[in-house]
């Protein structure tokens, strides 16, 4: 068994490769975190939909693709703050990403949250990733 160390980092990867060989799904092993990110993508329309399957040894999250046109709806992911240089903002620093197109994920004293939730609830944090 090998150890990550940044297990969010994993998680986007392994989306980002399932979405370029347009797999209509991918297993994501589960935390609580990935889960979080995961309500993200499907509330923003990114992914159609995540389910938490605990049918084997360890729990895992099966995400299913937005494919149309033989293209995904993620067309990137990007990690931002990761274990060896955090990055954080304040409620007025939240980026916009490519001018609102996408969204950036951010982990928040209220949860995980999309920069656009986290504006209007005027709180900022940990900024994970980008997505767009």
């Amino acid at each position: 068994m090998s150890t990550l160390t940044d297990p969010i980092a994993d998680f986007l990867a392994r989306v980002r490769n399932g979405t370029r060989a347009q797999q209509p799904e991918v297993l994501v092993p589960y935390s609580k975190i990935k889960a979080e990110i995961a309500r993200i993508l499907k509330d923003e329309g990114y992914i159609t939909d995540y389910s938490i399957d605990t049918s084997g040894a360890h729990p895992r999250i099966k995400i299913l693709n937005k494919l149309a046109d033989r293209s995904s709806a993620i067309a990137g992911l990007r990690r931002v703050s990761r274990p060896g240089l955090r990055r954080y903002v304040g409620a007025d620093e939240i980026p916009r990403v490519l001018g609102g197109m996408g969204v950036a994920i951010l982990s928040t004293s209220r949860g995980i949250l999309s920069g656009r939730e986290a504006r209007k609830q005027k709180v900022g944090g940990e900024l994970l990733a980008y997505v767009w």
